[in-house]
């Protein structure tokens, strides 16, 4: 990676990170999210806990532990998206660690983020090389060591392939372009964060990062993983991977961004193909018994059949704001089916695909 001028930030003292933290209940996860972030070596640091309306004590156990962190209070669950956007208000720092409250991290982490994207003024998101917490050789759920997109829309990372999640031996250590860092924990630009629209709220939660990360792709940007940097995640500590809440917002969050982010010509091509694969996803739970699954992606399907408008006004925004390069966005998404090549081609390993074609 080029150097460059905006690594002279460095001479006059490490630049300020805001790290923040959307929270909704939890003492002992956020208490310990924030010990970790205690041990970091990089001091200059913010820290912000949005508050997203918790009903149980970890926000006043937090800060009587910890005097150095600044909580903002939501009246309402704004979910991920909307907790991350309120506390980027008050974010000082030209750069923002979201993170998700459930982490812990190894101190060089930070540092170790820092430095690639200070090596290069076209990097403008970093994500960590992220494992499991509670079985360290192995890579989490969330994002593993940097996140792919299919060309419908389905997202798979460098270590893991649907639920399918391999062991850390270290074969993706390379830092590496990606197509999104997961919001578990991801440094970004602050200024290219909000000139992008920041977090779309309507998401609440999942897949908010790769939409947004999308339209940083159209205005091309580097989004990098570090493997060097390490963080540890306990998966699904506020919102359970087996609710239907977290199947229905996957599903129709995906949908959502794919119908309103590509060109018309494009969704006419990939569109129905993704409906099938929603089908098929839909006879495959069937048959597992997986009734939760099975209700959130009918409740995603119903979703998209009833709010056109919904989807035609964001389709409208889009148009607006950026201009629609899907050959550039093809170019570096995964140029076929992770669908297929994991459930029929039997593909479980991120190292058995043809990445590059």
């Amino acid at each position: 990676m080029s150097g460059n001028k905006e690594i002279n930030n460095l001479d006059n003292g490490l630049p300020l990170v805001s790290i923040i933290i959307p929270h909704f209940n939890g003492e002992d996860i956020l208490v310990e999210c924030l010990q970790s972030l205690n041990e970091s070596n990089y001091s200059n640091l913010e820290i912000i806990i949005v508050d997203n309306c918790s009903t149980d004590n970890s926000i006043r156990i937090a800060r009587k532990k910890f005097s150095n962190i600044k909580v903002i209070y939501s009246k309402v669950n704004k979910g991920y998206a909307g907790g991350c956007n309120l506390g980027v208000e008050s974010a000082q720092g030209d750069y923002l660690f979201f993170l998700n409250n459930d982490t812990i991290q190894k101190p060089d982490c930070i540092n170790e983020l820092m430095n690639t994207i200070l090596s290069d003024s076209s990097i403008t998101v970093v994500q960590p090389k992220i494992l499991n917490y509670f079985n360290q050789n192995v890579f989490d759920y969330a994002g593993a060591s940097g996140g792919h997109l299919d060309i419908f829309c389905f997202p798979f990372a460098r270590g893991r392939l649907f639920h399918s999640k391999e062991i850390d031996k270290g074969q993706y250590d390379d830092e590496n372009e990606i197509f999104w860092a997961s919001g578990t924990g991801m440094i970004i630009k602050k200024n290219e964060f909000i000139n992008v629209g920041c977090f779309d709220e309507f998401f609440f939660a999942h897949q908010e990062e790769i939409d947004l990360q999308w339209k940083l792709h159209l205005l091309n940007k580097k989004i990098i993983v570090t493997p060097s940097a390490i963080l540890y995640h306990k998966n699904a500590m506020t919102l359970s991977s087996d609710s239907i809440k977290k199947h229905f917002l996957n599903h129709r969050n995906s949908l959502l961004m794919m119908m309103t982010n590509y060109s018309s010509l494009y969704l006419i091509y990939t569109f129905p193909i993704r409906l099938m694969l929603e089908l098929i996803a839909l006879v495959y739970s069937l048959c597992l018994l997986d009734i939760k699954h099975v209700i959130g992606i009918i409740k995603s399907l119903v979703w998209i059949i009833f709010n056109p408008i919904k989807i035609f006004e964001r389709r409208k925004n889009f148009n607006q704001s950026y201009k629609r390069n899907d050959k550039k966005i093809f170019s570096k998404m995964y140029r076929k089916s992770i669908v297929f090549d994991f459930f029929i081609l039997r593909k479980k390993n991120y190292g058995d695909l043809d990445i590059a074609s």
